[in-house]
């Protein structure tokens, strides 16, 4: 399984907010916020600080995509 963050993106697109305004304002390290971007595991506690941050639940940001 990989984890898929683009509702995410789409979600930043809708709020008119760039990448960079987004790992400012939620204090993500550069680090976690290269994961996203590439699609891998960041931590729950980051997931859920996204989600407190946007009044949302984990799967309005990201889904789990079979791989093959």
């Amino acid at each position: 399984m990989k984890v898929s963050y683009k509702k995410l993106w789409v979600m930043l697109v809708e709020q008119d907010m760039s990448k960079q305004e987004f790992r400012e304002k939620l204090q993500i390290a550069p680090g976690t916020m290269t994961k996203l971007n590439k699609g891998q595991e960041v931590s729950m506690s980051v997931i859920l600080r996204i989600c407190e941050y946007f009044n949302c639940n984990i799967g309005d940001i990201c889904d789990a995509v079979k791989t093959e």
